[in-house]
């Protein structure tokens, strides 16, 4: 039994040993897969999880135009729906997860935004208050890591708001797309909906990730 006993202990403090020893490479491991940007991004209603058709090339752009520098992203998790009730929630996930991200990556900017739906989401997450719902907002004290916020086709157009002119904080750091025509935010011009439907191939992208580079480069 003292043989029995003196064995157990013995294997339990080897097992200590080597799960003390894992520690620090587990936490070099983790730090590793922490990157320098993340763009945070929501897509529109109606389109399946992911990026988003906006989103999708804004990433990659992004990637190319940041350079050396690892850049990550994240789709925001909601549901995107049509009847536009699901900003608030999506708003949420938005926030938590650049919560969460920020306290296990110190050292990572965030760039975020939306398309449609998706930049609803982004006004709320920033403490814009919009008709489409309510939800958590980034804590203040993250303000400072988030470099920039790009949106596309945003609803603020409608109630004659932008980004820029709604929030002090982050109004300086933003950039907005409202195509003429598009009717979603509120622009003039040809007919209902042309301009909601050419972000991705209009030149947006790569004005926004260009922008985006820009500022994460000078923060």
């Amino acid at each position: 039994m003292v043989r029995i006993t003196r064995l157990l202990t013995a294997l339990a403090a080897a097992t200590f040993a080597l799960t003390a020893a894992a520690l620090p490479a587990a936490a070099a491991d983790a730090k590793a897969t922490c990157s320098s940007l993340e763009v945070v991004f929501a897509r529109g209603s109606g389109e399946v999880p992911g990026l988003g058709v906006v989103g999708t090339p804004l990433v990659s752009a992004v990637k190319s135009a940041v350079g050396s520098s690892s850049v990550s992203s994240y789709a925001v998790n909601y549901a995107a729906s049509y009847d536009q009730t699901s900003a608030g929630p999506g708003a949420t996930d938005m926030s938590n997860h650049i919560k969460t991200t920020a306290a296990q990556c110190p050292d990572t900017k965030f760039a975020i935004g939306g398309y449609s739906q998706g930049a609803s989401v982004t006004d709320i997450a920033i403490g814009i208050r919009t008709y489409l719902g309510t939800g958590q907002t980034i804590p203040t004290d993250l303000a400072s890591r988030v470099v920039a916020v790009v949106a596309f086709g945003n609803p603020l157009g409608l109630y004659g708001q932008t980004i820029k002119t709604a929030s002090p904080t982050y109004g300086p750091k933003s950039l907005e797309f409202c195509n003429r025509g598009d009717t979603v935010c509120g622009g003039t011009g040809t007919g209902p909906g042309y301009g909601h439907l050419s972000y991705p191939n209009d030149g947006s992208v790569n004005t926004a990730a260009a922008f985006i580079a820009k500022q994460y480069n000078a923060s």
